[in-house]
């Protein structure tokens, strides 16, 4: 989780590499109007927001119903849209690239196609609410290498499986 331009898709990716998951660009999911809103530098409001996050919830508890375990690159910014990716898969666990707007808008301000513009970015830092104490998730800083940053969520999520096992 994270906004735009923290590198979601890269450690995303990484995980499901390293741990063998089945990977979903939430972007993927958003519907034409929301692609077109962004497009043009309008913020989604939270109506526009609801489907998409039902989608990829839908998505993630179709996987889980099947045997198969899921890593989604997803903005997730506020606790309620947890909330509604927790209703298709309740343990579902975050991985937070977190770090300074000025790197991301540094980072924004080189990629190219993609349809959400730099613009989006103060939308995006002002919506963010931080993972709350009883939300399962880790805060890496974004500042660090993918190979690092995948390393570190790796290793998390590792030791929260074991936890799982053993207690």
């Amino acid at each position: 989780m994270g906004v735009s331009g923290s590198g979601k898709t890269t450690v995303a990716h990484g995980i499901r590499d390293a741990l063998g998951l089945v990977f979903a660009e939430a972007d993927e999911f958003h519907s034409d109007a929301n692609i077109a809103k962004m497009k043009n530098g309008i913020p989604l409001t939270d109506e526009d927001r609801w489907p998409w996050l039902e989608k990829l919830s839908g998505w993630m508890a179709e996987q889980a119903a099947q045997g198969r375990d899921t890593v989604i690159a997803c903005s997730a910014l506020r606790r309620s849209y947890r909330d509604v990716l927790r209703s298709g898969v309740p343990d579902v666990e975050f991985v937070h690239l977190d770090g300074p707007a000025d790197v991301i808008r540094e980072r924004l301000s080189g990629r190219r196609g993609h349809y959400m513009p730099a613009s989006l970015l103060e939308s995006q830092v002002e919506t963010l609410e931080p993972l709350q104490a009883d939300e399962t998730g880790v805060v890496l800083d974004l500042r660090e290498p993918a190979d690092r940053l995948v390393d570190q969520a790796v290793e998390w999520l590792g030791s929260r499986d074991r936890e799982r096992h053993e207690g």
